[in-house]
């Protein structure tokens, strides 16, 4: 079979590699799509990641088709189509330097039980839609951390893949009004298509103006001091200085600030203002539990999910499609597709 490698700093090559064999305890899984996260660019630059730095396989979205399962398997048959979560080995993490990678012709799943190491998904799914699970899952954890209620007013900084996930996870988790903002207008054309109530082009309006025409004023934290916007929840999807800046300023008494995005740099923060108007800055990591949370959604919704996806590249072109991700802009996501 072939494999995609981080061989070299900046250098990714596509191997040989002997088509695995399923045990008793595995199933064999042939590739039909996996997404391109932007950790991918990451580890191309760096030459990979330890313990395999100059050997690392690539691709943690996978999605593909059972054509092998071991005798101690109970619940997956041949011809199942499936969805996979890489961190079921934590020790062995796919394609987060672990020994494998999704971005392969086939891939072995260890110790398969199903629910914890992948999951069963209907046919009708587009391959390309359910190699989103695994960034979904990203977006659920960050909209969950955020506790929502339904009456929550709740703004998304940031309308690229985790943001569009994490709308359409407040509104699956029934919040009232969700706004999206971002700089680019076809991305916020997908927020609304996706099911957000409202946008703001951060280029041309001002946001926390804009938010208080939207979600009213809220309480500030001292007395005297102008109100605030009455948003209840600030999700960072975009991983600015900026966006925590315009979040903090906005931010009413009691508000949730969560941070999904990555932040490459140090962002100062005036704690006098996180106090007097006692705010909650919560993290968002990984998926704890919501790895296959969010499938059902997708499986409900996959046309909404659809949108997410600007291209679909097949594995033959796989150069390309690790280029087109890793340049600012050129696109939304990118999904490999074999």
């Amino acid at each position: 079979m072939k494999m995609s490698v981080v061989t070299a700093p900046g250098k990714v090559e596509v191997l040989d590699a002997d088509r695995p064999q399923a045990g008793p305890n595995d199933v064999l899984v042939r590739m039909r799509a996996c997404g391109i996260c932007g950790s991918d660019a990451f580890y191309i630059s760096i030459g990979g990641i330890p313990p395999r730095q100059g050997h690392t396989p690539l691709g943690h979205e996978p999605a593909g088709e059972i054509v092998e399962v071991g005798d101690q398997v109970s619940g997956i048959a041949v011809g199942d189509h499936v969805v996979i979560n890489p961190m079921a080995a934590p020790d062995n993490i796919i394609g987060n330097g672990g020994s494998t990678g999704a971005l392969a012709d086939f891939l072995l799943i260890e110790n398969a039980v199903r629910g914890r190491s992948l999951e069963v998904i209907p046919t009708h799914v587009p391959w390309e839609v359910a190699a989103l699970n695994e960034p979904m899952a990203v977006a659920r954890h960050g909209a969950n951390q955020c506790k929502p209620k339904p009456t929550d007013k709740v703004v998304v900084f940031g309308a690229g893949p985790v943001g569009l996930g994490a709308t359409l996870a407040f509104k699956s988790l029934g919040v009232s009004h969700v706004v999206v903002v971002d700089l680019i207008p076809s991305r916020l054309d997908k927020a609304l298509q996706v099911g957000a109530d409202a946008v703001i082009n951060s280029a041309e309006e001002r946001v926390v103006q804009r938010l208080i025409e939207l979600h009213g004023v809220g309480e500030a934290g001292i007395p005297g001091l102008p109100g605030r916007a009455g948003t209840d929840i600030y999700l960072d999807a975009a991983g600015a200085s900026a966006v925590i800046d315009t979040a903090l300023a906005a931010a009413k008494k009691g508000a949730t600030l969560g941070i999904v995005g990555v932040h490459k740099e140090p962002v100062p923060v005036e704690f006098v203002n996180i106090m007097s108007n006692e705010i909650t800055i919560v993290g968002s990591m990984g998926y704890p539990d919501e790895i296959f949370e969010v499938t059902k959604d997708i499986v409900a919704n996959w046309e909404k999910y659809a949108l997410i996806v600007s291209h679909t590249i097949g594995f033959d072109h796989i150069g390309e499609a690790l280029a087109l991700a890793g340049t600012p802009g050129a696109a939304d996501k990118v999904v490999v597709t074999f």
